[in-house]
């Protein structure tokens, strides 16, 4: 399996627990495997079994509850997906994500990456409440900015967590509130007791400032 140096040098664990709070299982329609061979110059064959989730331009449109995955770093992706179909992560729901990349080769993952990583994230145009990003601002300064930067910083392909910025509501509301509440497991210890600091209101303040990039 190839991984990359940058997310090796972090160490397995806490890269996976970093990258999971937002590339979670969800159940594809449709099954990819490498007897699809999909023409890589072509984006709609490429993301085949991805896009009914997560959509070819990586937005999640047709699936509200699908993590947005557009502008995510590379390495991010393919280790995430390594992991799925490696075994070393469980899927939500059922397996069906899992089965989706079961069968995809290295060279297909990383090209995944790439073109993921490519697509542009903008904002959600979800409603949001200005106070209450206000106060969401506040909060990932203090608690998240270290590891989570915006889509378009320079650095956030080195960054330790994924971007949130531009991430959908209903899916980080789950998101956080499973790493709150120990649904989701191998969380990063700083960020563990960072959450512990964060009630309700701070959550929906979060969610709110991320809506509003």
């Amino acid at each position: 399996m190839k991984s990359s140096t940058s997310a090796v040098a972090r160490g397995w664990p806490y890269f996976s627990a970093l990258v999971g709070l937002f590339l979670v299982a969800y159940p594809a329609l449709s099954v990819a495997s490498e007897t699809d061979a999909p023409n890589m110059g072509e984006a709609a064959a490429l993301t085949s079994g991805c896009a009914d989730c997560h959509g070819v331009d990586g937005l999640a449109r047709e699936n509200l509850d699908a993590p947005v995955i557009a502008g995510m770093p590379a390495t991010h992706i393919e280790e995430a997906i390594y992991a799925y179909r490696d075994g070393a992560r469980q899927c939500r729901y059922e397996p069906l994500m899992c089965e989706t990349v079961l069968h995809t080769s290295d060279a297909r993952i990383a090209d995944l990456a790439e073109h993921y990583a490519n697509q542009r994230r903008g904002p959600s145009n979800e409603p949001y409440d200005s106070k209450l990003a206000a106060k969401g601002e506040k909060i990932h300064n203090e608690h998240c900015a270290k590891c989570h930067v915006s889509p378009d910083d320079p650095t956030a392909a080195d960054a330790l967590g994924i971007p949130l910025h531009g991430q959908r509501g209903v899916y980080l509301r789950y998101a956080l509130q499973s790493y709150k509440d120990g649904r989701r497991k191998n969380l990063l210890d700083a960020m563990s007791e960072k959450l512990k600091q964060v009630d309700a209101e701070g959550i929906e303040a979060l969610v709110n400032y991320y809506a509003s990039y």
